[in-house]
């Protein structure tokens, strides 16, 4: 083919992507996601979806797969059309759970497009109101002089409730007494119960039992401190340099979905996030409604894709 007959192709496949981002949606659009309905996720999912179905002028119907910590719903999304037809609202745990399992079918970041994150949420780091811990650099000093005796609790292995706390563990040399549960709440009520030391929780479920005195944060993962709890200081300002975990909520496509139609849909989804209504009910989940550039969000997913695969070989985890 010669220089002037590819050029032409080249345009005609332009041409042709941009008229389809002019016509899209022409037909309902599915939100699948891979958690329970009720749960972070799926409420998220039909914040957006009742939101941005308004503005791209056809229904959206959310489709839970629940099972293997998402990935179900991962590998249908990146295995379907790139049309701009499914698309997946995909959470934090996906570059952690690809990290760690030896069994997906899919590539964790190339085999999707990348449209935005709608929601981030910082993880605190908490103890029971009459634990003797005051700091974190306490807690982490008595792990040191007893390894493995510490317990805390999370939402099950491989789950970000438990990264989180293997990667400070990593980070400082110590090593603490993971005890898994089904999901976050009956980790919170494990804590609650003195079943174990301490726990990182996502802000959401946990900042009422702080504010009401049962639980004392002792950090925040962020890179800077969460503006409900402003005296609450990062884990960075305890003695672990540039330590930052934060979980999100955004959404994703399969690969090779039309860049005018991302960027619709990115469009799209900015606009919805700034509808009061809706901001005002991803704040009071305790999240930080906050938009990206596709760009930006395939960035933060392969980072985060290194780091927990950093973990995974350093602290030789990995679930099947």
């Amino acid at each position: 083919m010669n220089r002037v007959a590819l050029g032409a192709l080249v345009v005609l496949i332009a041409l042709t992507g941009v008229a389809a981002a002019q016509d899209y949606p022409i037909r309902p659009i599915k939100f699948m996601h891979g958690f329970p309905p009720g749960g972070n996720v799926d409420i998220i999912a039909r914040l957006l979806g009742n939101e941005m179905s308004k503005g791209l002028g056809q229904s959206i119907v959310i489709e839970p797969k629940p099972g293997v910590a998402g990935s179900l719903a991962a590998e249908a999304v990146a295995r379907s059309d790139p049309d701009g037809y499914t698309l997946l609202v995909v959470p934090s745990a996906h570059p952690a759970h690809g990290a760690l399992s030896r069994t997906i079918n899919y590539k964790v970041v190339e085999d999707f497009e990348w449209i935005s994150i709608a929601s981030f949420y910082p993880f605190l780091i908490c103890v029971r109101k009459d634990s003797g811990f005051q700091t974190l650099a306490q807690l982490i000093e008595e792990a040191r002089k007893n390894p493995g005796v510490l317990k805390y609790g999370s939402a099950g292995v491989g789950s970000i409730l438990h990264t989180t706390v293997e990667l400070m563990g990593s980070d400082t040399k110590t090593k603490f007494l993971h005890i898994p549960y089904r999901g976050e709440a009956p980790a919170i009520t494990g804590l609650l119960q003195g079943d174990i030391d301490f726990i990182a929780a996502t802000s959401g479920p946990i900042s009422a039992r702080i504010r009401s005195g049962e639980f004392r944060a002792l950090a925040v993962t962020g890179r800077t401190r969460w503006r409900d709890f402003p005296d609450v200081p990062t884990v960075a300002e305890q003695g672990i340099p540039g330590f930052e975990v934060i979980s999100w909520t955004g959404l994703a496509g399969p690969a090779k979905l039309p860049g005018p139609i991302v960027n619709k849909l990115n469009a799209e989804l900015r606009r919805a996030i700034s509808v009061p209504d809706v901001k005002e009910k991803l704040e009071s989940m305790g999240g930080d409604p906050r938009s990206t550039t596709p760009a930006e969000m395939r960035a933060l997913v392969t980072s985060q894709f290194a780091t927990w695969s950093r973990l995974a070989k350093e602290a030789n985890l990995s679930i099947e």
